[in-house]
């Protein structure tokens, strides 16, 4: 295949969909014959995932790699920022923590220039391995306060000499003063990058924005590569909690009704998406005790500060409902932080996720947690609760849970232990991505009282189906062509 030059997707702001661009391209390119993979300098996001070698990337990569159709690496997302709280952040660097730093630290000192050095040597080996590679810009492209600390954006795009791609939310309205003001802001030589602007989330009939798409082109001097309409019927996974305010929060009759506790610091919310796909369920995310005592089931999800959360959910009476829950007989369960936070105490003496202290936990399971410096990345195969099917997840953990009476849920494929199985109502886990297995999830509905027929469900069968919607979508409204003449040699 002929060699292509890198594209980049950046945006006029936040959350307008460069996300699901970049993977449906990167699945475009793979149906083509290409053999591309996506890359984002730094992410922010508690949504992660673990590398087959065991370091830890941002989850928005590891689904552009899947759609791609390759295995996911540390160079497609050498910069990871997970919010511990308010003013800081774990930095995880090629995978491995690097520390916690304040937003002051992270972008005053020293104008990021190791980091960018390091960023642009990952860029590098992936150019070298992969074609072409997608990337992927964060947030605004247009903050010019920030422009000499950039790391992601168009600095980014000039090392890599990219075809940049400006996306635009319709649906949030201000189009036009968005778009032109973005590309006004650029200097000269980053505003010859950008071959093209993509309008997303368009409603209605796309020939109604005809007499706009002229305008735009002509006030900016960029042509409109496409319009893109809003869909309801493809299903990617989303990178970052905005999405949770969009997601239902009500139970529903006729359905198994799972209450998802919503932690201020929730990890990896994409352990719940099979959830939403799957008809005998209605899932919901509440911090409401009414709610939580009211459903057949109660997950505690994973928290990148475990204490922290424990404190707001005792302090809010969202504790005192998980346990009424419980002792009512309900399905209860904890994946990672939320397993930590059902045992009976957690103890962070080295201030791993905030400052050191150690707080008693729901006291649900024989349990307790150290919270550790090593953090444990890993993917898995396991056996649960001793069943023939092999069943896989991954760990993402800073934490050491023990008991004084072992009873594991799983036997990982190394022989070890993980988790703690109660009874057929209550358990725990550190694996993400358990519920993605049809033999987990079919057990679970099974004990909360309802009739739940058993199903088969292939969730990688089903996400690699919305990639090619995805990418027939993209082809379907955007000018494809123009695209592959912007980036060609």
């Amino acid at each position: 295949m002929k060699q292509l030059r890198p594209v980049m997707f950046t945006g006029t702001a936040s959350d307008v969909g460069k996300s699901v661009i970049t993977a449906g391209f990167c699945r475009i390119f793979k149906q083509d014959g290409f053999t591309p993979a996506p890359f984002k300098a730094q992410n922010m996001s508690l949504n992660s995932y673990a590398t087959p070698d065991g370091l830890e990337i941002g989850r928005a990569q590891a689904v552009q790699a899947e759609a791609a159709g390759v295995p996911c690496h540390t160079d497609m997302n050498p910069v990871l920022l997970k919010p511990t709280n308010d003013r800081s952040s774990q930095l995880v660097l090629h995978g491995k923590p690097a520390g916690n730093q304040s937003a002051w630290e992270y972008f005053m000192e020293n104008d990021k220039r190791q980091l960018f050095e390091e960023v642009k040597q990952s860029f590098d080996r992936l150019a070298a391995r992969y074609n072409p590679v997608v990337m992927e810009g964060a947030g605004s492209i247009s903050e010019i306060n920030l422009r000499k600390r950039d790391i992601t954006n168009m600095r980014m795009a000039l090392h890599a000499g990219a075809a940049v791609y400006l996306v635009a939310d319709i649906d949030r309205g201000g189009i036009f003063g968005s778009v032109y003001g973005t590309i006004a802001l650029l200097p000269p030589e980053e505003k010859a990058l950008i071959k093209g602007i993509i309008i997303n989330k368009f409603r209605g009939d796309s020939r109604l924005f005809d007499d706009g798409r002229r305008q735009l082109e002509s006030l900016t001097g960029v042509p409109v590569t496409g319009v893109l309409p809003y869909y309801h019927d493809i299903h990617i996974e989303e990178e970052d909690s905005v999405a949770l305010s969009l997601k239902h929060k009500r139970q529903t009759a006729g359905r198994i009704n799972i209450a998802v506790v919503l932690l201020r610091h929730m990890s990896n919310f994409t352990d719940f998406n099979v959830l939403e796909k799957d008809e005998r369920v209605n899932i919901f995310y509440t911090d409401n005790p009414a709610d939580i005592t009211g459903a057949d089931i109660v997950i505690i999800p994973g928290s990148k500060n475990t204490i922290a959360d424990l404190v707001a959910i005792k302090n809010n009476g969202t504790a005192r409902a998980i346990t009424e829950a419980h002792k009512r007989g309900k399905v209860v369960i904890g994946i990672c932080g939320g397993y930590q936070m059902m045992g009976t105490q957690v103890a962070d003496p080295y201030g791993v996720e905030g400052e050191a202290g150690s707080i008693p936990g729901l006291g649900i399971l024989p349990v307790s947690t150290i919270l550790t410096k090593e953090k444990v990345t890993r993917q898995r195969t396991f056996r649960y609760r001793g069943g023939e099917a092999i069943c896989s997840g991954y760990e993402i953990h800073m934490g050491d849970t023990v008991s004084e009476q072992p009873s594991p849920l799983n036997i990982l494929d190394n022989g070890e232990p993980d988790g703690y199985f109660l009874q057929e109502k209550c358990w725990g886990t550190y694996l993400h991505g358990i519920l993605d297995n049809s033999a987990v999830l079919n057990d679970l509905l099974q004990q909360c009282g309802k009739v739940a027929v058993i199903k088969d469900f292939d969730y990688h069968a089903f996400k690699e189906a919305q990639y090619d919607k995805l990418a027939a979508h993209i082809r379907q409204h955007l000018d494809i062509a123009a695209v592959y003449k912007a980036i060609s040699l």
